[in-house]
């Protein structure tokens, strides 16, 4: 790739491959990792990608296909794009995994350290320029952001899309509720797992069986078979890394380990993700750009995740490890901070922070009748409710009238309900909706909520809120409570002529019609039969905080912004005649 000012590095290697190399950490475990090197003379930059996936398909020379889940985890990228280019790529092992020794700590403190003795070791080798970049999707950028935070000496970049950072919020319990289908499936991809036990090292024999049986009464954990095999099995297979997430049900020290401290991370950081992953990587994107220290750029790309095994950014990134790596001025400094795609117009949008500053939130009152509106709320609109048990899955769908204005949202989104429950605990599922011109509906983005689990952060913005899910507090049936919570960010020209919408359950049974959207379902159901009451009146101003950037100038018309037809037998307005002198 080249420019008329500026070009990256040309391709003229062949490649050396120097499958299961063993390589040591201090205390003593050997990882096993593929190594990859250019075939000539001299000392090259290294590009490290470390998971606990199957190693040789990491690398095999696949034709891409698009992103499913028989090849969801191939996300080291191609080593020959880059070795090709004049870089050594190492893509290893993580301890407990694959060849590699030790216990599977799944992101744990551990895992990271090792990681950061792998770079020290890749530094050291003959072949090495001592110059260090990591490289990676999903786990892979889970695992960079952890180490680049860290600022290991010869770890001079990281390119790090798909990440998450915060494996309570992100992964693992959405609003406070149990995610087991991902971590259900993530775990089957893991290659030859040897998993520690969290709990049972910090809890002693005793204590880790009473918390076993306590999560066994747990009728909503018991009603989904693969959690109560797990909890049957504590010791089997994958079992005990399952059975860590279960019983850490709140937040807490278990994922305080796992989660990237931010407080001196400097390293050079690519940050990203795409609009359609709001069920795993998305949140990180943005939360990794608002506390990263050091330079940092950040592209939310078409939601489409990556083909696999990826490929897409195979230049981005040789242009940002040319830059961190070889000194090579290849523009990418010179290019927007962020940069966001745009549906349906697929154009691509810039900024100079997130979220954009010309963002105006505005309040989208629910009212009664469905309606969606900027309106204030009439006198004694009252209430809606709906039902959810193991029967039937109920709902309530707000939508507002047909846009007249080209409608730009690019931001977070912030649901606040005044709401109640007809017992002791609610979970809220909310879904932001746009229903096109031919009345096709689609889902933008999602959010969650465990109604014990209501507290926010004290950190929380306006725009922000974050909640503390550092306990429960046990709801008083029939009294109405505030609920306010984010839903995840997003990006959308809404047109004139379509609507926007929320959809608010209790479950979220809904078809998937993509495998992204599949990946933001599959949380935990109550199994008891439960009300919930959603409040809308003057003294209880349920509403949406949608952020608009562009358009929305004069606001929605409950009209529909069609002009009533002359009703029959009205009359036209009579001439205008000047008085006369």
């Amino acid at each position: 790739m080249f420019t008329q000012g500026w070009k990256t590095s040309e391709r003229k290697y062949d490649v050396i491959v120097e499958r299961d190399a063993r390589i040591p950490v201090r205390d003593g475990t050997l990882l096993a990792g593929d190594l990859f090197r250019p075939a000539g003379p001299g000392k090259f930059p290294v590009i490290l990608g470390c998971h606990p996936y199957n190693c040789e398909v990491q690398t095999a020379p696949l034709r891409p296909i698009g992103y499913g889940n028989l090849r969801g985890y191939i996300e080291a990228g191609d080593p020959a794009f880059l070795v090709r280019r004049g870089y050594v790529q190492a893509v290893v092992n993580v301890r407990g995994s694959g060849k590699s020794q030790g216990k599977f700590q799944m992101m744990g403190p551990l895992e990271v350290q090792d990681v950061c003795d792998t770079i020290q070791w890749l530094a050291n080798q003959p072949w090495s320029d001592r110059n260090v970049g990591m490289f990676g999707v999903s786990y892979f950028a889970w695992l960079q952001l952890q180490v680049g935070a860290l600022n290991p000496p010869h770890l001079k970049a990281i390119f790090a899309p798909w990440g998450a950072t915060d494996f309570y919020r992100d992964v693992f319990y959405h609003g406070g509720i149990l995610a087991h289908g991902f971590l259900r499936h993530w775990s089957l991809n893991w290659d030859n797992p040897r998993p520690m036990s969290w709990c049972r090292e910090k809890m002693g024999d005793e204590q880790y069986r009473r918390a076993i049986e306590a999560a066994l009464r747990d009728e909503d954990i018991v009603a989904v078979a693969d959690l109560r095999q797990a909890l049957e099995n504590p010791d089997k297979g994958r079992s005990p890394a399952v059975v860590d997430v279960i019983l850490n049900a709140l937040d807490g020290d278990y994922y305080q380990e796992r989660n990237v401290n931010y407080e001196n991370a400097r390293t050079p950081a690519f940050l990203g993700a795409c609009w359609g992953m709001y069920g795993l990587h998305l949140p990180g994107a943005f939360r990794t750009w608002k506390h990263w220290k050091g330079p940092k750029k950040m592209v939310i790309s078409p939601p489409l995740y990556l083909d696999r095994p990826v490929y897409q950014y195979q230049y981005e990134s040789l242009r940002w490890f040319d830059y961190w790596l070889k000194g090579i001025d290849t523009g990418v400094m010179d290019d927007p901070p962020v940069r966001l795609f745009m549906s349906p117009a697929a154009q691509w949008k810039s900024a100079k922070d997130w979220p954009l500053p010309e963002t105006r939130w505005t309040p989208f009152y629910l009212h009664a009748g469905g309606l969606l509106s900027e309106h204030e709320l009439w006198p004694d609109e009252g209430c809606d409710r709906f039902e959810d048990s193991t029967f039937a899955h109920h709902e309530l769908t707000y939508w507002t009238p047909s846009l007249v204005e080209n409608t730009e949202l690019i931001g977070p989104v912030v649901l606040d309900l005044f709401a109640s429950s007809s017992d002791a605990e609610m979970f809220v599922f909310a879904t932001l909706l746009l229903q096109d011109r031919d009345g096709q509906v689609h889902e933008l983005t999602r959010g969650w909520l465990r109604g014990s689990q209501r507290a926010l952060r004290a950190d929380s913005e306006p725009w922000d809120p974050i909640l503390a899910h550092d306990k429960r507090e046990p709801l008083e049936p029939g009294k109405i409570y505030e609920l306010r919570f984010a839903m995840v960010p997003t990006a959308r020209l809404v047109l004139a002529g379509e609507r926007i919408g929320v959809r608010i359950k209790g479950a979220d049974n809904e078809a998937a019609e993509s495998r992204l959207q599949q990946i933001a379902r599959g949380c935990l159901w109550r199994q008891s039969p439960w009300r919930m009451t959603v409040y809308h009146e003057e003294s209880h101003p349920s509403h949406l905080l949608l952020p608009i950037t562009q358009g929305n100038l004069v606001g929605t018309f409950l009209s529909g912004g069609e002009l009533p037809d002359i009703e029959p037998g009205e009359k036209p307005y009579a001439k205008f005649h000047m008085p006369k002198e």
